[in-house]
């Protein structure tokens, strides 16, 4: 399964790829999806382009992209988006329409009543275990773990020399550690993201791509949407568009 990540925490000033509101949201999700994409995860935005974790910012995106997609839609909790963990809690506690999941940075403090909180609304749990940080013990630990929907293993570095082997490492850890069993999404970012999804199509393993983790096709050349993104995802893998 190939999940696109749409935009992340980049701004427009960064790449006029980048969908910013509700309807540019959609129509990347639309695209991605014809493209063969399974899986949308997006971070809703403020008036000012930050991400944002309010019910105002998230209920007109997921109606957008629900109207013209039928594949589970995720959105971000990172802390990024809301420091204080508690307020975190409260802005789920508020949403009045439901992601399918959400993904929970695991080193991040606050994770497990973050993810409590989702899975108390019935809303899956994407595990964020990050290379680099004391996630996979933490999450190896959690009494949570077995009811996460995946875990999201995110390679951090950004090299593309050596972003295979970092990610080899994260995997041998979290083997180490412990998984709870649940499947595994392996993805990288920037400069790692291409090298990163190549191993995962190696290894059998679900993936993603798309602007939030990269600007760039395999080829350094700009890449002009995310459904473009996804179709040289398909090529890079071996994958055909509607497998896994």
């Amino acid at each position: 399964m190939i999940q696109v990540c749409l935009n992340g925490p980049r701004a427009a000033a960064g790449s006029g790829a980048v969908p910013m509101s509700p309807a540019e949201l959609a129509d990347a999700a639309r695209r991605a999806v014809a493209a063969g994409a399974r899986d949308v995860h997006v971070h809703p935005k403020s008036p000012c382009g930050r991400d944002s974790l309010s019910a105002r910012a998230l209920t007109p995106v997921l109606e957008a992209i629900r109207a013209v997609v039928d594949v589970p839609v995720g959105v971000t909790t990172g802390a990024w988006a809301e420091p204080d963990p508690d307020r975190r809690v409260a802005r789920i506690r508020s949403w009045d329409v439901l992601p399918d999941h959400a993904s929970v940075n695991w080193h991040e403090p606050g994770a497990e009543a973050v993810a409590e909180a989702l899975l108390e609304r019935g809303v899956g749990v994407e595990a964020g275990i990050w290379s680099g940080t004391d996630g996979p013990a933490r999450f190896a630990a959690s009494p949570l773990g077995p009811r996460v929907l995946r875990v999201l293993a995110e390679v951090t570095d950004s090299d593309a020399g050596s972003a295979a082997r970092t990610a080899r490492g994260l995997l041998d850890a979290l083997a180490a550690y412990g998984a709870h069993g649940r499947p595994v999404l392996l993805h990288g970012e920037d400069g790692g993201a291409w090298p990163v999804l190549r191993l995962a199509g190696e290894l059998g393993l679900d993936t993603r791509i798309g602007i939030e983790d990269t600007l760039f096709l395999p080829d350094g050349v700009p890449a002009a949407s995310n459904a473009a993104l996804v179709s040289a995802a398909f090529a890079a893998t071996g994958l055909l568009p509607g497998s896994g």
